[in-house]
């Protein structure tokens, strides 16, 4: 038990290094892991998002101290995202969300490819403000709460792709994950109840514990590299993603 421990610890880590960094994929790394061992993807979903209820918070506090948050934006994403978040939870309650999988991996491989491509090109970047953030918001709280992740790789991508400085779309959309997270927590706890509260405990940890490093990491990197690392996580991860649903 300890040695699972020690496990769900390291898991913890390594996926919020790469989430608090590039803003997604501590949601799928951890479903992934979870999923392996034959857990219900309700349950997954549970206690993953139970997890992320205190590492998006130390990583969303790191983001807001080092200014990597755009405050205009926190409230537009996530009360829609907490709207959507609900929902979803609700849903996977009752149905298996594996449906949506393969439509949600094709959208985020083009989104992929079409941010590297940005950054690839000689013309300097250019920044303007979020369009149709409501709707991204709750979009991306469903899929995330269906899917055991999807927020980042969904809410990040898009508003990278439409304009928005990375390390502000990636520290704001991990502050506004905390709120959908949580939402997303309380709608399992009234459904299916809450459990595997060891493995919950071990994610939490490493997550807590590699918030800051990440989140320094963020503020330091140029824009255009850290735009190809956003596209080339979101390409592979959607890859995995079809390939699995497919067969």
């Amino acid at each position: 038990m300890w040695e699972d421990f020690l496990l769900y610890v390291t898991v913890g880590l390594v996926a919020q290094m790469v989430d608090g960094a590039v803003g997604m994929a501590y949601g799928v790394t951890s479903s992934s892991v979870l999923l392996s061992f034959g857990m219900h993807p309700a349950t997954v979903s549970a206690c993953v998002h139970a997890s992320e209820t205190f590492t998006t918070a130390a990583s969303g506090a790191a983001h807001w101290k080092l200014g990597n948050v755009d405050k205009k934006l926190i409230a537009r994403l996530a009360v829609p995202g907490m709207i959507g978040g609900a929902l979803g939870a609700y849903v996977l309650s009752n149905i298996s969300g594996d449906t949506i999988k393969p439509f949600m991996a094709i959208y985020l491989l083009l989104m992929g490819v079409y941010i590297v491509w940005k950054a690839l090109q000689p013309t300097p970047v250019t920044h303007e403000p979020p369009r149709h953030v409501a709707p991204l918001g709750f979009i991306g709280g469903f899929v995330d709460s269906v899917g055991g992740g999807g927020w980042g790789p969904i809410v990040t991508s898009t508003l990278i792709g439409q304009g928005t400085v990375p390390r502000y779309a990636i520290g704001t959309v991990n502050l506004a994950e905390f709120f959908v997270t949580l939402t997303v927590t309380l709608t399992f706890l009234f459904t299916i109840g809450l459990e595997m509260w060891p493995i919950i405990t071990g994610l939490v940890m490493g997550g807590i514990l590699a918030a800051p490093f990440a989140a320094l990491v963020t503020k330091h990197l140029p824009d255009k590299p850290l735009m190809i690392i956003v596209g080339c996580v979101i390409v592979l991860l959607s890859l995995r993603t079809l390939l699995v649903a497919l067969h």
